[in-house]
């Protein structure tokens, strides 16, 4: 793997798909957010999203990574992250409803195979369609990189269960139809021992018992996050997702996956980044009226920017390939999360600093990836979490 700030592919399928999807960002899609208005801090409705999902679904988008039986094309992870990588470094505010992140078939991830057919059809493949959204609720306050403190409580009652809790970041609660709760069952007889059980459910966020607010603001200004209160909320058993008990298996099995999908879109934006960087040190005149880039301060700068953003992308997709080749990448994702997350915060961070004051002003893109990038190294397990988990890695090694 070269160096590029546009890479290019020689699997041609690749090749068609990147070109496609870049066609469609600096086109069409580029065009609606303009027409609309479209910025990082508008506070989207499910209006402004659904003519995407549609637009993206029928060029072929939106849930390619799915199986062909589901109207996906199959894809590789390697593949998906390329894909991935293109709409970070787009610099598109509606990208993440493009290949189904915001709410879509991507936000579902590997939950679809734990499905019932009768959740396919009510809940998943309606969302791959387009036609429903979800959440993922797993976060509570007081229980973010230790989930197992969750306090979301599930009893059965009957044919029902009755879910009462508070989660909180919801990513793309504000638009969704229905999330995938995780809920500690209650002490009665659900569980083995001292050890807590959980189950996951899903739940209709129009029924009774349950409320979606406003969540907490990020830093980056974006209005993506939900609350979701569950009072008595009654779910019925069928809405059940796997076994009773399995409900944090089925939560953290796609941490692994997710967890290095994640990376190509950091590394997009800061390939975004390090493009405008280098467009700036380039027609930013200095004394004597010479460019930015001939001080050799400034040269220096975006040679480690660089060199970093080369080799956070390298092991990234060097870790998808083994992950294609169907071996265990456990060790090696939380490598590239923690590696991806502090080079691309060092990089934008070079990148203000050589944006001067326009790179502290609010407005500037600069300023909004330095703020997007520096939730990176908490969302999706804090650099710290990371760490511990290579540290385990490592010894298990022997």
């Amino acid at each position: 793997m070269t160096f590029s700030m546009r890479p290019t592919y020689q699997d041609a399928r690749l090749a068609g798909l990147v070109d496609k999807l870049r066609a469609y960002l600096d086109g069409e899609l580029a065009d609606y957010e303009r027409e609309r208005g479209i910025s990082p801090a508008t506070r989207l409705t499910r209006a402004d999203l659904e003519p995407v999902w549609q637009r993206s679904r029928a060029l072929g988008f939106y849930g390619i990574h799915l199986p062909e039986e589901h109207g996906g094309q199959n894809l590789t992870y390697t593949e998906l992250a390329a894909l991935k990588e293109e709409i970070g470094a787009s610099g598109r505010v509606l990208g993440h409803s493009v290949l189904g992140d915001m709410g879509g078939p991507l936000r579902a991830g590997d939950i679809l195979r734990h499905a019932t057919e009768h959740q396919l059809n009510t809940y998943f493949l309606p969302v791959v369609r387009g036609e429903r959204a979800c959440c993922f609720s797993l976060t509570e306050t007081d229980a973010g990189s230790d989930v197992h403190s969750m306090r979301t409580s599930a009893v059965r009652d009957g044919d029902d269960y009755l879910l009462s809790g508070h989660k909180v970041f919801s990513s793309a609660g504000p638009f969704a139809d229905f999330a995938i709760v995780v809920a500690r069952m209650a002490e009665t007889g659900e569980q083995v021992g001292d050890k807590p059980q959980f189950s996951a459910f899903l739940v209709d966020l129009d029924s009774p018992g349950c409320r979606v607010t406003d969540g907490a603001t990020p830093m980056s200004g974006e209005h993506i996050e939900s609350d979701i209160i569950l009072d008595n909320c009654r779910v019925p058993a069928s809405n059940l997702l796997g076994e009773e008990g399995k409900g944090m298996r089925i939560a953290l099995g796609r941490v692994t996956v997710n967890r290095l999908l994640h990376c190509p879109t950091a590394l997009g934006a800061t390939r975004r980044a390090l493009d405008l960087t280098l467009n700036r040190t380039r027609t930013r005149k200095v004394a004597g009226g010479r460019p930015l880039l001939a001080l050799q301060a400034i040269q220096h700068k975006v040679a480690d920017m660089a060199t970093e953003f080369y080799a956070a992308r390298s092991m990234t997709y060097a870790a998808l390939a083994a992950l294609d080749r169907g071996e265990d990448v456990r060790t090696e994702a939380f490598m590239c999360k923690l590696f991806v997350a502090e080079s691309a915060f060092r990089i934008l961070d070079e990148a203000v600093q050589i944006h001067g004051k326009e790179g502290l002003t609010q407005g500037n893109e600069i300023e909004f990836l330095f703020r997007k990038i520096r939730m990176f190294r908490i969302l999706t397990g804090t650099s710290e979490i990371q760490r511990n988990g290579i540290a385990h890695g490592l010894a298990s090694l022997g």
